[in-house]
């Protein structure tokens, strides 16, 4: 089964695109021994497949890819951003509604934390916008514990150092103080795991409610906590840089519970 790698894909990223898993899940899927090439059963994502080869995942066919698609989603706090919790706390994914399909995040939000968190059918879209080289500004509303003056962040505009973990400079605006927290306007660009947190901690600012406003040119608005909003294809694929073949699915997908 040695392919020429100058033809067709690598076999994860085939996954990835057909929505089965992200394309790092689709890599542990096949080392785990779950996809067949053409009635093989292969253990390394060191494979490029092509449009005629037979693919099955866990002995099913693998599916046509559905066209690229992405949800706005208000996150309430108290969920988790991943499919299955060890310690059985709630997820996102359990309170999407019934008749959305196979969704994977973009990034995701803390337990605590609120607010857009984009969902796509797409594994390729996925990882696409989570690359630290797409660069878009995700931005944040915090509230902070005190009074704090605006030179207090002049560390985080400068870019900071916590734990060992260098953070690039975030844009800081300090808006308002109502009576004993402080609302701020934050920007970054690689999110990283509790990146606002624990900035803000090291300048001795405890973060009480962290809201994302926006990720890139997409933006939460007036959408309600829970509430899934489709973005329209023209949308999508302007922001995207898709080509003009990029279209909603003609009819509704069957129902299908989003599982990683």
């Amino acid at each position: 089964m040695d392919k020429d790698t100058n033809k067709g894909d690598r076999i994860a990223k085939v996954l990835a695109r057909a929505g089965v898993a992200s394309r790092r899940e689709a890599e542990r899927m096949i080392e785990a021994g779950r996809v067949t090439v053409n009635g093989r059963r292969i253990d390394s994502p060191a494979l490029n497949v092509t449009p005629t080869d037979k693919i099955t995942v866990d002995g099913q066919p693998l599916a046509d890819p559905d066209p690229p698609r992405i949800w706005l989603y208000h996150k309430p706090t108290g969920l988790v951003t991943t499919a299955r919790d060890e310690k059985g706390r709630p997820t996102v994914f359990d309170n999407l509604p019934e008749d959305m399909p196979r969704v994977m995040s973009v990034g995701r939000l803390d337990l605590n934390s609120e607010g857009l968190l984009l969902l796509t059918n797409d594994g390729e879209i996925k990882r696409r916008l989570e690359l630290p080289t797409t660069g878009w500004l995700r931005k944040y509303r915090a509230r902070v514990k005190g009074a704090p003056k605006d030179e207090d962040f002049a560390p985080l505009r400068a870019g900071i150092t916590v734990e060992g973990e260098r953070f690039q400079p975030m844009e800081v605006t300090l808006d308002r103080q109502q009576g004993a927290n402080a609302w701020v306007t934050v920007g970054i660009r690689e999110g990283r795991n509790r990146e606002i947190r624990r900035a803000m901690e090291a300048v001795g600012l405890t973060v009480n409610r962290l809201i994302r406003v926006s990720y890139g040119p997409f933006r939460l608005g007036d959408l309600k906590p829970g509430a899934v909003e489709e973005l329209r294809p023209r949308v999508v694929r302007d922001q995207l840089g898709l080509d003009k073949d990029f279209q909603q699915p003609a009819k509704p997908r069957p129902k299908r519970r989003p599982r990683r």
